[in-house]
């Protein structure tokens, strides 16, 4: 019986495990931002470089970019929000599980080939545009060409 003890005995005071040297890992927020694509049936190149624009943008502070299939129109809808408004833009945000919103709106001028676009970028997280910036462009290849230096004005 005395052998069962010192078995006993030894189980009971099995080694402690070692505890990790390694310092707690302090996770610092991912900021992510959604880039949504320009679309636009009256203005489709323009809607294209907009698009083209955005994708490449790079934003100090943002950790990852995803860049949406769809357009804003498309996702306003499949959240049920289509005002251009502050609370629709968060919830886009929101649906996207995204800190900031790169987007642009291509409206119609006030002559039949003149365009206005706006690009903006959106905090989620604040509820409030960063920045946005809005040109009148008397043509599509005007837009064209103008788009690039657009989305810079508003990422730099």
């Amino acid at each position: 019986m005395s052998g069962r003890i010192v078995v006993i005995s030894l189980v009971a005071c099995g080694h402690a495990r070692p505890e990790s040297s390694a310092p707690p890992v302090s996770s610092k927020p991912v900021v992510q931002l959604a880039v949504i694509p320009a679309e636009s049936d009256a203005f489709p190149e323009a809607a294209r470089a907009l698009s083209a624009s955005l994708a490449r943008a790079k934003i100090t502070g943002i950790d990852e970019t995803k860049v949406s299939k769809v357009s804003l129109e498309v996702v306003q809808l499949s959240v049920e929000c289509v005002e251009a408004t502050r609370a629709c833009y968060e919830a886009i945000g929101r649906s996207m599980s995204a800190n900031r919103l790169l987007f642009a709106r291509i409206d119609n001028g006030a002559t039949k080939r003149a365009l206005k676009v706006t690009v903006t970028l959106f905090d989620v997280d604040a509820k409030t545009e960063m920045r946005t910036a809005e040109k009148l462009f008397a043509t599509e290849d005007e837009a064209t060409t103008g788009a690039a230096a657009l989305v810079y004005e508003v990422t730099r």
